[in-house]
């Protein structure tokens, strides 16, 4: 067993040296991922999935790193680092490099192998996702968690519909049934739906299982047919449900060591036809054990107790097992090299009796002993005989019977029996008959030497002379025609040989090994002497053909003959194609289990009995293209009335025509190595293997000459495209400098126009402020002069108040001395005037007091009064005086005018005051009141009274 570390590396090797699994364990390899820190430690691998080719599997560990191995390849590489652990995986998509993976946040992501680029990001589950199922078609995918399930397009990655249950019923799974539209629901209550997937329509639910035998369902697994449901859970019972009749039908249990299944799996089989008989069972002890459900036999298991399996993943064609084991690491297994009965035959079908032989020879060419004998009483033990006969048999006959035995049981002479009756063998058992009926030695390990070698150059550009849609197919074509071409050189030279071998291919695409021996043992036995004439077709077959046409119909030949039709144009294209061209798949297979039944010879046989069957509109025909597009093209024609023609022409034909005295009889080919084929004229092969090595290699230098010219003239292309690509730049460059100087000059022109018309807006600006500066220097001159007329003014407004405080001073002296005077004049004439009360009488000194009292009283009212006007006129004055001010500073030319007038009118006052004053005295009209308010009310008029008071 070869152990591979991926260690720290992307990628490399899955093995070093080609792999021998042995029969008792199978494992081909074993991987592990130990880190090479510090501290080392081993990255546990958590999932595993296969891709739909089954020669690529992928697988996650708990660090969330993803590599993808390359079985066939035999190389691995790292594709992704997710950084969290994968919870599942699938790998079976329709884009065939994409693959799905549930991270432990909840989430699904979709990658790409080969550009290592994240695809989408698909949310919505709120709880770990542990299973990932895809539609057969790849467009679709189902995820589950505990909670729900969801439906996704893989197309748009967009989700289309989600399941929701109570939270008192639990998922179990839900997963597309293979090969159908059909979604299968399994609950925690045992509950199983099965929904149509377009529509989410309820197609029918299975009823419980009985109670005898009840356990709860903890996994699925499902036929490849669909057909076949198996559930298992915490028991050591197996549930078989068939779909179809929605029933169980099975109940299988496994041996006592068995107390729960972990996982269920069925091993697909290439010959089964997806009815799957082996289904793989993984245990709770880490022992995976694969069954047969019709006999319930143990066929082989792996793991053990000592190094157990978590879980596994078989490969859709059967031929790998990948398994997770407990320790983390990765286990591929070999299925070939672990079961030799999966395929063993099913019991015949039909039972023949056969009559004893005519021809018997004497006692002594042949014995046989057999022994009979009968259990008696132990008291009658001595007379128990021994009885010894002799039975004569045909020598011939057991050499018949012995060559009719096929492997695995079967018997040819049986079979073709059953092939008469039926006119075809059993769709379901076709492959298996046939593997036997050729004897196919599967041969692994020469076989994949072969398939080692790689490409054959002969085969290098296959797809350009032959476009097949299927690139898989094409795939499997090239390598089975370079392996016929590793195995014998001719093959490298044939030109028909893709036409031969690709409706094997077709049919045999999913088992290479299987191909490639059918097609060796096809050219050894049905196409013997075909290449004698290499490069030329098989002249002596296409005689052989010929004679027997000419025996059995004249007329059609003689057409031919007169219409120039050879047999390389009716029997030719019939044989290289083996008839893949003219007959549908149904009628090819048909055909061809007949060719297999029978001696080589049939074949071409075949293709005399489709001329004659056809001839009714082969000798309508009378133009060459006509014959050509009839053995092309398919025809309305009976297949089974051409093999019944044929098995009538290999009885009624002569045996010196015959071709099965020219052909040898059926040859299988040789266990463990392929036999040599060198049934080709050596020296023409060798000579055009020569001449073609020549050519090859005049092929190279000239194609290594031309590759120079190429490369020169690509170089001269690249130069040129690069002088024109350097001319058109420049060409831009220049339009581009002629648009940016006619920018330029435009936006000059504009600069020019802005510039004048700021130009303007100065000169606009100068006036103005000319304007401006000639206005406020006339409103400064203004202002000083009104500042100089305001100082006269304020100078003249002094020197008039202090001319009228003078004069008002002088004014005051003279009152003062006029009263002065006044009251020494009173004085003196209270004097006299007390004199004379003194010395008058006693009444009239009364009276004489009296009056004096109130003339005093008078006097004092009087004087009190000239005060008061007094200081009414020093207000007034003073109030003017404010006024006037305050006119000049709002209107300093009308306040002029005002203080002129003012002045004028103080002079006038004065003037007014001086001639009242130069007035001569008159009495006062102080004892008339009503002049008193009119004289309060002009300043003037109290003036002038005061200044009469004072004077009288």
């Amino acid at each position: 067993m070869q152990s591979t570390d991926l260690g720290n590396k992307e990628s490399g090797k899955i093995w070093h040296r080609k792999p021998s699994p042995a029969t008792r364990d199978g494992i081909i390899v074993n991987i592990i991922h130990n880190t090479s820190d510090y501290h080392p430690k081993v990255l546990r691998f958590l999932n595993v999935a296969f891709d739909g080719t089954g020669d690529c599997l992928i697988a996650g560990d708990h660090q969330g790193n993803i590599y993808v191995f390359d079985l066939h390849g035999n190389r691995f590489n790292l594709v992704q680092r997710t950084a969290q652990a994968c919870t599942a995986l699938a790998f079976n998509l329709r884009r065939k490099s994409e693959f799905l993976v549930a991270l432990a946040d909840y989430s699904i992501k979709c990658f790409d192998t080969v550009t290592k680029e994240l695809v989408s990001w698909m949310r919505g589950h709120e709880s770990s996702v542990f299973s990932i199922s895809v539609h057969a078609s790849g467009k679709y995918a189902i995820t589950t968690s505990s909670d729900t399930a969801q439906l996704w397009d893989l197309d748009t990655f967009q989700r289309k519909r989600k399941l929701n249950i109570r939270q008192s019923v639990g998922i179990q799974k839900v997963f597309f049934l293979p090969l159908s539209n059909t979604i299968l629901s399994c609950f925690k209550d045992n509950s199983i739906f099965a929904w149509e997937c377009d529509t989410l329509f309820c197609k029918y639910q299975l009823p419980a299982p009985p109670e005898s035998s009840s356990i709860l369902y903890k996994v699925f697994a499902v036929t490849r047919d669909g057909r076949i449901l198996a559930a298992g859970g915490k028991s050591n019972h197996l549930h078989l449900w068939c779909l179809e009749a929605r029933q169980l039908f099975r109940i299988i249990q496994m041996p006592t060591k068995v107390r729960a299944i972990r996982h269920l799996e069925f091993l697909p089989d290439s010959f089964d036809a997806g009815s799957n008989q082996v289904l793989g069972v993984l245990s709770q002890d880490g022992i995976m054990r694969f069954i047969n459900m019709q006999t319930c036999k143990l066929l082989f298991e792996i793991g053990s107790l000592d190094e157990g399996i978590s879980s596994s993943a078989i490969s859709p064609h059967g031929r790998y097992i990948a398994s997770i084991m407990e320790n983390g690491s990765l286990n591929i297994y070999s299925v070939q090299a672990l079961t030799q009965e999966i395929n063993k035959p099913p019991p015949p079908l039909v039972k023949v009796i056969e009559d004893l032989p005519k021809n018997k020879l004497s006692s002594s060419d042949l014995k046989m002993k057999v022994t009979s004998g009968r259990v008696q009483q132990p008291a009658k033990s001595r007379e128990s005989k021994m009885q010894t006969r002799i039975l004569k048999q045909d020598l011939t006959g057991d050499f018949e019977s012995k060559k009719n035995e096929l492997p695995d049981g079967l018997n040819k002479k049986r079979l073709q029996i059953l092939l008469k009756g039926y006119g075809e063998y059993p769709t379901k058992y076709r492959m298996f008959i046939w593997r036997s009926l050729l004897q196919l030695p599967e041969n692994h390990t020469a076989f994949s030497t072969l398939i080692d070698k790689g490409t054959h150059v002969a085969f290098l550009n296959l797809q350009k002379k032959y476009p097949i849609k299927s690139r898989k197919l094409l795939r499997v074509l090239q390598r089975t025609l370079s392996a016929l071409a590793h195995w014998s050189v001719i093959f490298s030279d044939t030109p028909y040989l893709p036409l031969l071998a690709f409706p094997f291919v077709k049919l045999f695409q999913n088992n290479q090994l299987i191909c490639f021996e059918v097609i060796a043992t096809l050219i050894i036995n049905w196409c013997q002497h075909w290449f004698e004439y290499f490069p030329n077709p098989p002249i002596n077959i296409l005689s052989m053909i010929e004679n027997v046409l000419a025996f059995h119909d004249k007329e059609l030949l003689q057409h031919f003959i007169d219409h120039d039709i050879t047999s390389q144009l009716y029997a030719w294209p019939l044989l290289e194609t083996v008839f893949s061209e003219v007959l549908t798949r149904e009628e090819w297979l048909k055909l061809f289990d007949n060719i297999f039944s029978n001696h080589p010879s049939f074949l071409l046989m075949t293709v005399v009995a489709y001329n004659i069957c056809s001839r009714t509109p082969l000798l309508s025909c009378n133009l060459k293209d006509d014959f050509e597009f009839f053995f092309h093209h398919r025809n309305n024609l009976d297949i089974n009335v051409v093999i019944r023609q044929v098995y009538h022409l290999m009885e009624t034909t002569p045996t010196d025509i015959h071709p099965d005295s020219m052909l040898n009889v059926f040859v299988a080919l040789t266990k463990g190595q392929y036999p040599v084929f060198n049934q080709y004229p050596k020296f023409i092969v060798d000579y055009q293997t020569q001449e073609r090595e020549r050519i090859r290699n005049d092929e190279l230098d000239y194609l290594r000459e031309r590759q120079t010219v190429e490369d020169m003239q690509a170089k001269v292309d690249q130069q040129r495209v690069e002088d024109e690509a350097w001319y058109q730049k420049q060409e831009l460059l220049r339009k581009a400098e002629e648009t940016r100087r006619e920018m330029l000059l435009q936006e000059e022109e504009k600069m020019i126009q802005q510039r004048q018309r700021l130009a303007a807006v100065k000169r606009e600006l100068k006036v103005k402020e000319m304007h401006l500066q000639d206005a406020a220097r006339r409103r400064f001159l203004k202002l000083q002069q009104d500042q100089q007329e305001m100082e006269l003014r304020r100078l003249d407004d002094e020197i008039g108040r202090k001319n009228l405080t003078e004069n008002q001073e002088a004014l005051a002296k003279e009152m003062r001395a006029d009263a002065d005077a006044y009251r020494r004049k009173v004085d003196l004439e209270e004097h006299m005037f007390h004199k004379l009360i003194e010395a008058g009488e006693t009444q009239s000194q009364k009276t004489q007091k009296w009056k004096e009292a109130e003339g005093k009283e008078f006097r004092l009212r009087s004087a009190k009064k000239a005060s008061a006007l007094s200081d009414a006129s020093r207000k007034w004055f003073l109030k003017q005086e404010i006024n006037a001010a305050v006119e000049h500073a709002e209107n300093p030319c009308h306040k002029v005018t005002a203080v002129v007038s003012l002045r004028r009118g103080d002079l006038d006052t004065d003037t007014h005051r001086e001639k009242m004053i130069r007035r001569p005295r008159r009495k006062a009209a102080i004892y008339k009141p009503r002049r008193e308010n009119a004289e309060e009310t002009n300043p003037v008029n109290t003036f002038n009274l005061a200044s009469s008071i004072v004077q009288e």
